[in-house]
C-alpha cells in the first residue's frame, strides 16, 4: 500500500529551535566525513524526514527540498530583538551593557568562546531576563541573580538567538577594532588582548555557519 508523507519544509530560523539546531549540529559533527549522512541529518532534523522515508524520495522532491532550505539558511542581516516573549512573559535584553552587573558580565566571560553551542542558552539566560517595568521602547529587566534557568531557551527560535549572536560578532569587531586604534598591543595585559582576539575570530567565523556547506 502506497503511504503519503507529509513533510513540512521551514521557511526561515524563526521555524527552527535552539533544542533542534544544536541536536542537529552534534549530529552533524559525528558524521562530518559522511556527506550522505550528513544530507540525511539535515532533512530528519528541519523537516522530520526519518531516514526510513529518504530513500523513497524522488531525485525532483529532493533536489526540492535541498533548494527550498537553502533559501534561508545562511542567517544575513538578522537583528537583535531587545523584547521578547517566552510563554506569558516578556523578556529584554540587558538595556545597557556598560552598566551589567559584574556577576553577569563574570559568569558570560567565563566561557573561553561566545557562539552557539551547548554553553549558549545560559549565555541568553543572562542577557535576557524578565520585563519589570515598561515604558515604549523603555523597560527594567529583574537584577541578575545567577539562578536565572537556561531551559526555557531552548524552545526559543533560532531568529532569535541568531540576532543575539550577531549583535555581539558585531560589538566584538568594534571593540577589538577600538582598542587597537586607541592603544598599541604591547600596552593591553596579554591576558584581555588575548580574549578579545580569541572571541573576536570565534564570533567572526560564525557568519559562515557550518550548516550551509551541506547544502551547496
Amino acid at each position: 500500500m502506497r503511504k503519503t508523507l507529509t513533510i513540512e519544509v521551514p521557511t526561515n530560523w524563526e521555524d527552527v529551535s535552539l533544542k533542534r539546531y544544536l541536536a542537529l549540529m552534534n549530529d552533524l559533527e559525528n558524521y562530518k566525513d559522511d556527506e550522505e549522512a550528513q544530507t540525511a541529518l539535515m532533512l530528519l532534523h528541519l523537516c522530520n524526514i526519518q531516514p526510513e522515508y529518504l530513500k523513497g524520495l524522488s531525485k525532483g522532491s529532493y533536489d526540492l527540498l535541498r533548494a527550498k532550505l537553502s533559501g534561508f539558511i545562511q542567517p544575513d542581516g538578522i537583528e537583535l530583538q531587545r523584547i521578547i516573549r517566552i510563554g506569558n512573559r516578556e523578556y529584554g535584553f540587558e538595556p545597557n551593557l556598560s552598566k551589567i552587573a559584574y556577576g553577569a558580565y563574570a559568569d558570560i566571560t567565563r566561557y573561553e568562546q561566545i557562539t552557539i553551542d551547548k554553553n549558549w542558552a545560559k549565555i541568553m539566560s543572562i542577557l535576557y531576563r524578565p520585563i519589570t517595568k515598561k515604558n515604549g521602547d523603555f523597560y527594567n529587566i529583574e537584577p541578575y541573580t545567577g539562578e536565572e534557568p537556561s531551559e526555557p531557551f531552548l524552545d526559543v527560535s533560532m531568529e532569535i538567538h541568531f540576532g543575539a549572536l550577531f549583535f555581539f560578532v558585531n560589538l566584538s569587531m568594534e571593540l577589538l577594532k577600538g582598542i587597537q586604534k586607541s592603544l598599541k598591543a604591547e600596552e593591553l595585559p596579554a591576558s584581555i588582548r588575548s580574549i578579545l582576539e580569541r572571541s573576536g575570530e570565534v564570533m567572526q567565523h560564525s557568519w559562515n555557519l557550518p550548516i550551509t556547506n551541506y547544502l551547496k
